[in-house]
């Protein structure tokens, strides 16, 4: 049995068993990523739609992702691969017989000359996406100092519930991330999403200090849709610092998206399309960059 480090559930982790997150397995007595350069997607995105709004505007990224994750959202659009019973069986898989679960072992350095061959059509580097990342953050680190190394740029779409340590060890190399804010009370991370309000927080205060950062927070009806919350989220945000201490959140920029029933919530409509422009209203009273999504 081993402790993995990664997040703050500090899964206590049988030998050769999986933890919550699906993709992290305890061998030979050590948790390592069973998701290690197991490829469930691969796309050539738009940078706006990581999303990522003012950084390299126009450009192109190579975007993976592979399987797991460490919260149970229950409106995931990724749910396929992030958690549910099919993610969980990619875990076991061995590299020799990966392709009967569909799925494509690809190295760092493979990855790295595929990024490179999308030059010609404005591909700028990886953005590692789709499901969560962090929860394989050796691949992240392995190939992103890869793709550092030719000149290229690094992205990470995250929901933020990891360790510092374990940022720490990526965070040399990624040039710009996203990442999930999704509400503001820690009844709302704990309840519907499994997760660590205060882990998120901690993520983002380290993260904005050497990184470029965008936030998200998709809204859901009757759960993170208040007037109130939505002040209290941008009066946070504005409030973040530089590694100098120097107040920089009004520059940080805020996409509040729009929620559609998906998954496993399918009890009420999708967001009405005022309130979110009325939430951006109020993010912009403390915000300088504030983008609507999905309406």
């Amino acid at each position: 049995m081993a402790k993995c480090k990664v997040c703050f559930r500090h899964c206590e982790i049988i030998e050769g068993e999986i933890g919550f997150c699906g993709a992290r397995i305890c061998k030979d007595g050590i948790v390592t990523a069973s998701n290690y350069g197991k490829i469930t997607a691969l796309a050539l995105d738009s940078i706006e739609k990581k999303p990522l709004s003012r950084f390299c505007p126009g450009s192109k990224i190579l975007s993976v992702g592979s399987y797991g994750c460490n919260l149970r959202c229950p409106f995931c659009q990724n749910y396929d691969i992030s958690w549910s019973e099919m993610a969980k069986s990619f875990a076991k898989l061995n590299i020799d017989n990966m392709d009967e679960k569909g799925l494509e072992y690809i190295s760092p350095e493979e990855l790295v000359y595929i990024a490179k061959s999308y030059k010609d059509e404005g591909n700028i580097g990886v953005a590692f996406t789709y499901n969560e990342p962090m929860i394989g953050y050796e691949f992240i680190r392995d190939t992103a100092r890869l793709i550092k190394s030719e000149g290229m740029k690094n992205v990470l779409v995250s929901n933020g519930t990891a360790e510092i340590a374990v940022l720490e060890e990526i965070l040399p190399y990624i040039d710009a991330m996203n990442i999930d804010l999704k509400g503001f009370t820690d009844d709302y991370y704990s309840r519907l999403l499994g997760g660590n309000r205060k882990m998120v927080m901690n993520f983002i205060e380290r993260a904005v200090r050497d990184s470029h950062v965008e936030l998200t927070t998709l809204i859901i009806p009757w759960e993170n849709d208040s007037y109130d919350e939505m002040r209290e989220i941008s009066n946070w945000i504005a409030g973040l610092k530089d590694k100098d201490g120097n107040v920089i959140g009004k520059q940080i920029p805020l996409h509040i998206s729009r929620f559609f029933p998906t998954f496993k919530m399918t009890d009420r409509a999708a967001t009405d399309v005022r309130r979110v422009y009325e939430l951006a209203d109020i993010a912009r009273e403390k915000l300088d960059f504030v983008y609507t999504g999905n309406c």
